[in-house]
């Protein structure tokens, strides 16, 4: 019994201890919401959408860049201070949508 009780704290133990990854977290149909509300005014978020800029990629090309790096598009979004873009306000949790969302954009 004593051997089943530390082996049920080693567990326990073990996922406690396990690093938590944002990105398995991530809502990609919540990223999805917050991308037509905020970002399809001048991005093309969503395949079949007719309007969008010329002068700024479309999501489906930004998660298809080699250049893609999710935590790098994460802190970008974080900052109050975008160039060009709307302060969006969004929690870490939204962040995490949006970007999960944008990355699985791609063709």
């Amino acid at each position: 019994m004593i051997r089943m009780d530390s082996l049920q704290g080693a567990v326990i133990a073990a996922i406690v201890l396990l690093p938590f990854d944002e990105g398995a977290a991530a809502d990609i149909a919540q990223g999805g919401n917050i991308a037509h509300r905020w970002c399809s005014q001048c991005h093309v978020v969503a395949p079949g959408q007719t309007s969008g800029s010329d002068s700024v990629p479309t999501f489906a090309q930004i998660g298809e860049s080699k250049h893609f790096n999710a935590a790098r598009l994460a802190e970008f979004l974080a900052d109050p201070q975008h160039s060009r873009m709307p302060n969006l306000s969004l929690t870490r949790s939204e962040i995490a949508d949006l970007t999960a969302y944008i990355k699985a954009q791609h063709h």
